[in-house]
């Protein structure tokens, strides 16, 4: 197919009468020449993203390293000596476990002795390779919710090629059956749990186009077995983000009370109980998490200042006293973070609250007890100046599962105990050779003075020349931090070779808390930006690397960051990583989930956020004629959360403006991008491949 010229491109764009795409409006002035790639399986889309794959795979397939990072990268995704990250249930524990054999993957359950061994003895519960073959489809896993107390009846969800939307299908796992008759939903972006046996709550698209703006569900209906009308709830509109329902699980799994949430905005909620009346308003701010319900108490995590409590600040209400008298409630307070700490995870065992916490920037973890009617904390001794993170909280005996891991300290599993006992269970293997590397941790000064620090992960021996080819990552939204988490990929395909990568922890995230989230939203967004870039401009003062050997790495929101610092800073940087990309910020409000993040971006389609958001979007601040450095942009097909069209329509411009660039976008795999280990291990190769190139060679 024969580019576009950027003639004919400005022209368009210049003289072309609006347009309408089936997700939104195009606003007069900004039609879009490549608006036809956003028709996601188009043929005309699809010749061109084949003709693309030719190239980019021609280039960096084509490349003797890419084999070899390619089965350096396979080993490690389907090594045997991986941790089997455990999830509790039914007395036990299950394990969901890819490898060569198994590339689909299998769900599996054993006791929790035998898991503790060094050999489990596994049961299969679900095959879902066996189960793709027989159906013809490509069946992702996202996970099983499981009716209690016995955790026998599940609720297993199923994504036909890695995107969001799942189909939801009752399993029995003590007959590895699927329920005949049982419970069954189709494909769709949903959200059903167990209230009992015989009764689900569910928020789905029960009627074609019942859903948000942004592609959730926004009516809330009882289901009961036998196939009975489903019985409306709740129904919120169209411009929410989406809304749900979810049962409060008490003793033996009983429900003690249904909540009802409306997703005003990505950040705003609205929280109600459920009863025989309808609903009942829980007295909170917008701008709050709910994280768990334990002993009787409802915990949320407030985002913003409110009654005295301060914004991150989490708090308790009693269910007891919510349903005698809502607006007479006093909420109490958990814990208020420091300006030096941020909330990372809130969740609960049996009768036990967890708060995972960073502070500055590593993890630590406190257990909370309420029978005292007060909330008391004891801090579980975990290692220290590691991440640490959740992976699993039993409700029937108050046990834990940690992870525990550093950027060159392999991933370690914990079991912690109801009386703070904590014990080592698992090892992973070094799956690289670390002992030459060392960990710094630095501080650039961004534009308004503000100190952002940043990690680097280099060779000990590294010469302050500037020749130390360096990858450099960040994020920089939605409250996500970026703290030091075990790479193998990275340390075999890149520190192992002499590379040195770094971690910036940019506004935007949640480092430290919803200030340092919020200091970069909306109009702000350039900060994040700027906080980027002086961490690049500060490794090179440091003579860490230099713009030759530079190169930067992000995906999803990411995308936004590497490709505004391509635009704004083409001289500090010799490689660009896009990965699963938003770009185009002037229409992603009208793309696959985009209209639920206005409230992260602003809305484009309003001229006063318009304004600042097109002085940044890297689709429109492309320039014929500058000399950026060659970037890769990829992307996957079947990504419904972030739209294939971003990327698409970036790489058509460069070529339209004659710019140099690699695009390669992978047919399956979803958001992630990383559902089937080989496909996996291909993807990083053709990274591996394109960075070796750009900074090394």
């Amino acid at each position: 197919m024969k580019a576009l010229s950027l003639a004919a491109a400005l022209a368009v764009l210049a003289l072309a009468a609006p347009v309408v795409h089936a997700q939104g409006p195009v606003a007069v002035g900004a039609v879009d020449p490549f608006q036809w790639l956003e028709d996601i399986d188009a043929p005309r889309s699809m010749a061109w993203v084949d003709g693309q794959n030719v190239k980019s795979a021609k280039r960096l397939e084509g490349d003797p390293r890419y084999e070899v990072f390619r089965k350096q990268a396979l080993a490690i995704f389907t090594a045997k000596d991986r941790i089997a990250l455990p999830r509790f249930r039914a007395g036990g524990v299950d394990n969901f476990w890819q490898d060569g054999t198994h590339i689909h993957g299998i769900w599996r359950h054993t006791s929790m002795a035998s898991y503790r061994s060094a050999a489990p003895e596994w049961k299969t519960l679900l095959d879902l390779d066996a189960l793709s073959k027989a159906e013809g489809k490509n069946w992702i896993w996202k996970g099983a919710n499981c009716l209690k107390p016995a955790q026998t009846l599940c609720l297993v969800h199923l994504s036909n090629g890695g995107s969001d939307a799942v189909e939801d299908r009752e399993f029995d796992t003590t007959t590895g059956q699927f329920v005949d008759g049982g419970f069954r939903f189709p494909n769709g972006k949903q959200n059903i749990a167990w209230i009992n046996h015989d009764t689900l709550i569910a928020s789905r698209e029960w009627t074609k186009g019942e859903v948000t703006n942004s592609g959730y569900a926004y009516v809330v209906k009882i289901v009961k077995r036998g196939g009975a009308e489903p019985r409306e709830v709740f129904r919120g509109t169209k411009t929410d983000v989406s809304s749900g329902g979810f049962p409060l699980e008490g003793a033996n799994g009983a429900a003690d009370g249904i909540i009802i949430t409306q997703g005003l905005t990505f950040y705003e909620r609205q929280f109600s109980l459920l009863g025989d009346k309808g609903l009942t308003a829980i007295p909170l701010p917008k701008k709050v998490e709910f994280d768990t319900y334990v002993d009787g108490q409802l915990v949320f995590t407030i985002k913003e200042p409110w009654k005295g409590f301060g914004a991150g600040a989490v708090i308790s209400y009693s269910l007891a006293d919510l349903k005698a008298n809502a607006g007479a409630a006093k909420p109490q307070l958990v814990f208020m973070p420091g300006p030096h700490d941020a909330v990372a995870e809130v969740s609960s065992s049996k009768d036990r609250l967890v708060i995972v916490l960073l502070q500055d920037v590593k993890g630590a973890v406190d257990t909370y007890d309420h029978k005292a009617g007060v909330w008391l904390p004891r801090r579980l001794k975990l290692p220290a100046n590691a991440n640490v993170g959740l992976v699993s909280a039993d409700d029937d005996t108050n046990q834990l599962f940690f992870t525990v891991q550093g950027f060159l300290d392999p991933t370690s599993l914990w079991l912690a105990e109801a009386d703070g006992a904590v014990a080592k269970v698992k090892q992973l293997p070094a799956q690289f050779d670390a002992s030459k590397d060392v960990v710094d941790q630095h501080f650039a000064t961004s534009n308004d003075g503000t100190k952002i620090p940043y990690f680097v992960v280099h060779r000990k021996e590294m010469k302050l020349d500037g020749s130390t080819p360096t990858q450099m990552f960040g994020y920089g939204g939605f409250e996500l931090s970026e703290p030091p988490v075990y790479i193998p990929q990275m340390g075999k395909l890149w520190l192992e070779r002499g590379g040195a990568y770094v971690i910036a922890n940019i506004r935007g995230g949640g480092e430290f808390g919803p200030a340092w989230h919020e200091a970069a939203l909306r109009e702000h967004r350039q900060r994040a930006f700027d906080d980027f870039a002086a961490v690049a401009k500060d490794m090179i003062a440091r003579k860490i690397t230099s713009p030759r050997r530079l190169g930067i790495y992000a995906r999803s929101n990411g995308g936004i960051l590497t490709t505004v610092s391509m635009t704004q800073h083409p001289e500090l940087f010799n490689a660009i990583v896009v990965e699963s990309p938003l770009i185009d910020m002037l229409r992603y409000n009208h793309l696959s989930a985009g209209a639920s993040w206005v409230a992260e971006y602003g809305d484009p389609d309003v001229p006063a956020d318009r304004a600042f958001i097109a002085k940044y979007s890297g689709y429109q601040n492309l320039k014929p004629g500058v000399k950026y450095p060659e970037p890769y942009i990829t992307t996957n097909t079947r990504d419904d959360r972030v739209h294939p069209g971003h990327p698409r329509k970036f790489a058509a411009m460069m070529e339209a403006m004659g710019l140099p660039y690699l695009y390669y976008e992978q047919t399956f795999g979803g958001h992630a991008n990383d559902a089937d280990p080989e496909l996996n291990a291909r993807r990083w190769a053709r990274h591996y491949v394109y960075l070796s190139q750009k900074l090394m060679d």
